[in-house]
């Protein structure tokens, strides 16, 4: 298994973790159950983890793409850039949520205040999460690129033109 492989493998799950952790985090507050509020600050630590992973293979990915046609540096580089603010929001999310645990199992009148400051990370860290996700499916989807969008649009309004002067001739 080479670099890029494995950043497809590990990549997904600090996406897909923010995003489930912080939808059970809103749920243990709402339900005030710290069962369920903890669950999501071990969701939190763990897509950490992945995206301290994702990190390292990031590069033996771009290595193994950057000269592939249709890809160009400019793009891995956007990418790269994002991710790596994404690193930076899910080790502080990863730090708030260990502080949370540590809160709840002592039932520490601050947890509560502690879990409102992780779904303001956690919320900074979906955004960046999709972010990322976009960017990097761009990678290799250049049909998703907005580039690509605004051609197929630019094209289909150039083939109907073109059919209507066809039909004006007629």
């Amino acid at each position: 298994m080479n670099d890029a492989h494995l950043h497809m493998v590990v990549n997904h799950f600090p996406i897909i973790g923010t995003i489930f952790g912080l939808g059970i985090l809103i749920a243990g507050i709402v339900l005030k159950n710290k069962s369920i509020q903890n669950t999501a600050y071990v969701l939190f630590v763990i897509a950490a983890v992945f995206g301290f992973f994702s990190m390292s293979t990031g590069e033996g990915a771009e290595e193994m793409v950057e000269d592939f046609p249709g890809i160009g540096k400019a793009i891995i580089h956007e990418h790269e850039e994002i991710a790596e603010k994404l690193a930076i929001v899910l080790y502080l999310l990863s730090g708030i949520s260990i502080l949370g645990l540590i809160l709840n199992v002592q039932r520490h009148s601050k947890a509560k205040f502690i879990s409102f400051v992780a779904v303001v990370v956690a919320v900074l860290g979906v955004y960046l999460a999709t972010l990322v996700g976009t960017s990097g499916g761009e990678i290799r989807h250049t049909e998703i690129r907005e580039e690509s969008v605004l051609n197929v649009a630019n094209d289909t309004n150039s083939n109907e033109s073109e059919s209507s002067v066809t039909r004006d001739k007629k």
